[in-house]
């Protein structure tokens, strides 16, 4: 058994298809093919269940690959190590982010990061707060941009605060809010609202300043992206509650100041175990100090 063997065979069910895993891998199929068959024969089970229509991993396959994942990863994070001890950052960097994260310029950091450190490979990822808190912990992602309530737990991560602020109500330009300098959360309880899913942290953050002050709002349209969410206030379908930092990417809006309106504070976390040379170093950049062992 041979690292390479094992990429081919996450390549084979990442992609479920041979052919697909073979033009991923660079080698012509038939290679790929005997490589997998003789993994298989060594260790004595089939990994995958091949039909002409389908390729998907059997039982054993399903047991094996989280260990080929884990000995690929120990053995990137070992050439990087030994990169890392003669001066050279490489490996890979995977970052996570919500969509609306305005604390720092992630372009520019990423921009910054890649020219200090162009040997390493970087993976940018969006999702939500809680999600990212999860791939954070799980180590799927070395870094993470969360956006939360204030109080929010952060539980298995390690984190730093970069800002706080409030948020703001985004209106049509032809809507009646929009001619006001500032309103509150009574007002605003009379409008029709379009929001994030309801139990994610990003809805989390109104949802309880209305509960706060005795107050009930109707949310008609919930959607999973701010990118839709502007548009739709854009048409008139309603408005919304978005960070006062991020209106700034705004355009073709009215952003109005509440006055007793949500709280959010945005954290970057990072995993509790020794972080790779990489993501040491892209911490660094960050104003946050690691040793690498």
């Amino acid at each position: 058994m041979d690292l390479q063997q094992m990429r081919y065979v996450l390549a084979v069910a990442e992609t479920s298809s041979f052919t697909r895993a073979a033009e991923r891998c660079h080698i012509v199929q038939s290679a790929l093919s005997h490589q997998v068959a003789r993994l298989e024969k060594e260790l004595g089970a089939r990994l995958f269940e091949r039909t002409s229509r389908r390729v998907r991993l059997t039982t054993a396959g399903e047991a094996f690959l989280p260990a080929a994942r884990q000995a690929l990863e120990a053995a990137e994070r070992a050439r990087a190590e030994v990169a890392a001890a003669t001066g050279e950052i490489r490996g890979r960097l995977t970052v996570g982010s919500i969509p609306t994260v305005a604390a720092v310029d992630l372009p520019a950091v990423l921009r910054d990061y890649r020219t200090r450190h162009p040997q390493v490979r970087i993976r940018l990822r969006a999702g939500s707060s809680e999600r990212l808190v999860e791939q954070v912990r799980d180590g799927t992602l070395d870094a993470a941009f969360l956006g939360v309530q204030p109080g929010f737990r952060l539980q298995g991560v390690r984190d730093k605060a970069l800002a706080q602020g409030r948020h703001v109500a985004v209106v049509a330009p032809d809507h009646p809010l929009a001619a006001e300098q500032e309103v509150d959360l009574g007002l605003l309880a009379e409008e029709v609202f379009v929001d994030f899913a309801d139990g994610s942290a990003a809805r989390a953050q109104s949802d309880q300043a209305f509960a706060a002050a005795g107050l009930r709002r109707e949310v008609a349209f919930e959607v999973s992206g701010v990118e839709l969410m502007v548009r739709m206030v854009r048409h008139g379908l309603g408005i919304a509650l978005l960070p006062a930092a991020f209106t700034g990417e705004l355009h073709g809006l009215r952003c109005v100041p509440i006055t007793d309106g949500p709280m959010r504070t945005e954290h970057l976390v990072w995993g509790r175990s020794t972080p790779s040379p990489a993501a040491s170093a892209f911490l660094a950049l960050l104003g946050v100090e690691v040793p690498l062992s």
